[in-house]
């Protein structure tokens, strides 16, 4: 099976007609991986317009994921799924949600998680150093650490990590049918539902017990467990990817990475520079037009999906000089590889925090740090990464 173009990578850059779409139409029909028609937005400053604009072009009114020729839901099916998903929501939901989660992923939150972070971080690296190379990226620490990460935000036992990885990666296979992909959603509801009787009893310090206890009345069940869902498959999929991908990257580029080992303080723009260059995640979510809009010169009809291309967007040569070269001294700000407008990604500041910690103590633990083999890139799934990276040093 072939990627949809919006999804189609040449390693760590968009696929070469990706980029011709956005350098010649800007706006353009494709077909899904459902074998359905959307609209895909390529241009930075039509992708902004898109995300800038709920009103026009919404999120909660795309129909959740269904297998082919399986009868519409039932509007109770339709809340039950979508209860507590902020990414499947709009205002004034949307914002009712957002707003008690908000003050959990302030800068000044992921300061008090730093500590842990960095020892999550170093007790890794140590363990990876006495067992001696060859060793994963991807499975000795990439994935690991941001599983511990989120799994202490929010009050998940780590010892289930096993588990909800595994249900994260059939969620984001696209290869799978829809009815896999809707059973691995299911599942992981059904396992925060799990620990959110526990939390309704003895809710702890974490993130999910303090939803329960300061907004356990406003929010169902069924809410928490959306949102205790939606955060633990966001808050470890794509940090890990990014850890793997963004190391990679700068051994591919040793004038990039020698730059970030002599001058450390450079992490800052270093970070915003691989979040910009890589765009791990494809499209975000999928809109569906409230009424006819005209965006890069077209016209689109009333209830037509749009898929917006972050990768190509983060590429777009009239937003950043020479785009497709990786160079951590440019200023990326502005990228929209978190998104943009009310659903900018709310655990940014978390996974900056991450990969600011992580990059220089993984090039600082291991100076000779360098390819065992040639990773293997991810293909079909929502978030771009690699699933091996062998290393030594």
């Amino acid at each position: 099976m072939s990627p949809p173009l919006h999804m189609r990578r040449d390693g760590f850059h968009p696929a070469p007609e990706l980029s011709a779409l956005r350098n010649d139409e800007g706006v353009a029909k494709i077909r899904t991986v459902f074998g359905s028609d959307a609209w895909l937005v390529t241009r930075f400053e039509d992708v902004r317009t898109v995300l800038s604009h709920p009103e026009l072009y919404s999120n909660a009114l795309v129909p959740p994921l269904r297998p082919p020729g399986a009868p519409p839901p039932s509007p109770e099916e339709v809340a039950a799924m979508r209860a507590g998903n902020l990414l499947g929501s709009d205002p004034p939901e949307h914002t009712r949600l957002r707003r008690m989660l908000t003050a959990e992923f302030t800068v000044r939150r992921m300061r008090r998680l730093e500590p842990r972070v960095q020892q999550f971080v170093d007790d890794h690296l140590d363990a990876r150093g006495r067992g001696g190379p060859p060793a994963d990226l991807v499975t000795d620490f990439a994935l690991p650490v941001p599983s511990l990460v989120i799994c202490e935000l929010l009050g998940v036992p780590y010892a289930d990590r096993a588990g909800f990885q595994d249900t994260s990666k059939r969620l984001l296979d696209v290869s799978l049918s829809p009815d896999e992909r809707a059973a691995a959603a299911a599942e992981s509801r059904a396992y925060i539902a799990s620990l959110i009787k526990m939390f309704r009893k003895d809710p702890g310090e974490d993130l999910l017990g303090m939803l329960v206890r300061e907004h356990g009345d406003e929010l169902s069940d069924a809410e928490l467990s959306g949102i205790g869902s939606l955060l633990l498959l966001a808050g470890h999929e794509t940090t890990a990817n990014m850890l793997s991908l963004g190391t990679f990257a700068l051994l591919r580029h040793p004038d990039q990475l020698a730059l970030l080992r002599e001058e450390p303080d450079r992490v800052d723009a270093a970070v915003e520079e691989l979040l910009r260059w890589l765009s791990i995640v494809h499209s975000g979510t999928i809109k569906l037009t409230t009424t006819e809009v005209r965006l890069g010169g077209q016209t689109i009809g009333a209830g037509e999906t749009v898929i917006c291309s972050l990768p190509a967007a983060n590429r777009d040569p009239g937003l950043f000089s020479n785009p497709d070269e990786l160079d951590i001294l440019r200023d990326a700000a502005g990228h929209v590889a978190f998104g943009h407008g009310i659903h900018h990604c709310l655990g940014a500041p978390l996974a900056r925090m991450e990969l600011r910690i992580a990059f220089p103590a993984l090039l600082s633990r291991f100076p000779g740090l360098r390819l065992a083999g040639e990773p293997r890139f991810r293909s079909m799934t929502v978030v771009h990464g690699l699933t091996t990276m062998p290393i030594a040093w």
